[in-house]
């Protein structure tokens, strides 16, 4: 890097500080990133269980946009991009479990007839689901918001809301499809409805503009990729990548203030102050707005709520039993299922052929995911230490596999804890992103990004972080 380019600082080593970091640094500025913890990737972590280097966060991406493949080929790793086995998905009702119908966006059918859509709504739920293709464009796509539930519920009733859309949200995005902003998490969904005349309609019109991202059956799950090694191994090319570029990568640097400078702006972090002419704030949305809000005292009106806490408990377990994936690669749990805690369980040797084959026959690898934001819970969430959540962990596997699971099984177990990490989308939270990024704007040197600006999943926080960077970049003064 010239010693005259231009500096910029980037606050938070997430996903989204590290690829904006990258695409500052292709733009031609000195960049410097500074993280408040140890490692690098924020979400997308790893850990080592049982001798086994396991994603600790995000395991796969979404493959409706090309925005994660794209910066994956980009980094090599294009030889290394799987889809997961195409066993598919079940999920777990109050009367049973079932299989996850194939095609759905959100748990939305894209057939209401579908012989497995069918199955789980049954007769009366199939045709109460199939009134949405005659029904006006204008319902649930005419009001400026509306909750993921209030579409559902207007176009397709309360059967495809409870028996589908409730459990994949649950695991997908960790609360009460009520509470969430379908702008947020299924952007681009109510514009198809009023471009394709039914929720149906435009939800197979999703899932056909995914179709093309990897191959093989579109089972349920399957509208899916993930990487050979894990999702960390994006993290792990991203860091070599920019240690190559010359990029300063700073551990243990928590942001404690930052203020607009003449010249730009100033970090103060870690005892230590940064100086440069441009700023990212990559910090999940309550910690950016604090972070802001002393030089932008208009940004505290907007600050989101914390997403809800996520606890995984993953377990390696000794147990030939499941190699037969008696439940394929996963199983959603619908709230008020009795009985279980989890709200989604992921057989992650049934889901990934590579890592079947690293942990060898009869070796299995368990994921379960505990906290959902609730909307009759009043936000709080529930907190198990460690062994708790392992005995959770037991019972719930056990139950959900039709396989008894015991301590005597595991070879070896792990917790982890991401307190917001899953940014809270509650209804109008689009709106409020429009806001933040037209006073961010207003700001020259600014940018700020995010899960909580660009809705949930590596997908959008991908796209969204290296659209606003080049943005931003493309409007510097030319000469810099």
């Amino acid at each position: 890097m010239a010693s005259d380019a231009p500096a910029a600082l980037v606050v938070g080593g997430g996903i989204s500080g590290l690829i904006a970091a990258r695409e500052l640094a292709m733009s031609g500025f000195a960049v410097t990133v500074l993280e408040a913890g140890p490692a690098w990737g924020g979400c997308v972590g790893s850990h080592v269980v049982a001798g086994l280097k396991l994603d600790s966060g995000a395991e796969s991406f979404a493959t409706r946009s090309p925005a994660v493949a794209g910066l994956a080929r980009e980094l090599g790793l294009a030889d290394m991009i799987v889809a997961p086995h195409p066993g598919g998905a079940w999920v777990q009702l109050p009367d049973g479990p079932q299989e996850l119908p194939k095609t759905g966006v959100l748990g939305i059918p894209a057939n209401p007839w579908d012989p497995e859509v069918r199955r789980s709504l049954g007769l009366a739920g199939a045709v109460r689901a199939a009134l949405d293709r005659w029904l006006p464009a204008s319902v649930g796509t005419s009001s400026e918001v509306t909750s993921v539930s209030a579409l559902v519920r207007k176009r397709m009733g309360k059967r495809v809301l409870e028996r589908l859309v409730s459990p994949v949200v649950g695991g997908v995005h960790s609360a009460d499809p009520g509470l969430l902003d379908v702008d947020m998490v299924a952007p681009g969904l109510r514009a198809g409805i009023r471009k394709h005349g039914s929720l149906a309609a435009a939800v197979s019109a999703q899932r056909k503009a995914a179709a093309g991202s990897v191959s093989g059956p579109a089972k349920a799950g399957s509208a899916v990729a993930g990487l050979k090694g894990g999702m960390n191994t994006l993290v792990a090319a991203l860091v070599e990548e920019l240690r190559v570029r010359g990029v300063a990568l700073l551990t243990g640097r928590r942001a404690d203030a930052v203020a607009k400078t003449q010249d730009g702006w100033q970090v103060t972090a870690g005892g230590s102050t940064y100086d440069a002419g441009r700023l990212v704030v990559a910090l999940d949305g309550p910690s950016a707005v604090g972070l802001l809000e002393p030089s932008m005292p208009e940004l505290s009106a907007l600050r989101p709520a914390p997403g809800p806490l996520v606890s995984l408990v993953t377990m390696v377990v000794d147990l030939p039993e499941l190699d037969g994936r008696p439940r394929g690669t996963g199983i959603l749990v619908a709230p008020q299922t009795p009985g279980i805690k989890a709200k989604a369980l992921t057989h992650a040797t049934a889901k990934w052929d590579w890592l079947a084959g690293e942990a060898g026959p009869g070796t299995h690898v368990l994921r379960l995911s505990y906290g959902r934001r609730e909307e009759a819970g009043g936000g709080a969430d529930i907190v198990m230490d460690d062994e708790s959540l392992l005995a959770a962990a037991l019972e719930d596997a056990s139950a959900l596999l039709t396989v008894p699971v015991v301590r005597a099984d595991i070879v070896d177990w792990d917790v982890v804890r991401w307190a917001g990490a899953l940014p809270f989308a509650a209804v109008g939270h689009k709106q409020r992103v429009g806001q933040v990024r037209a006073i961010c704007a207003a700001v020259d040197g600014l940018t700020v990004v995010g899960g909580w600006l660009a809705g949930n999943g590596l997908a959008a926080v991908v796209a969204d972080t290296r659209s606003q960077v080049a943005a931003a970049t493309s409007r510097e003064p030319t000469g810099m």
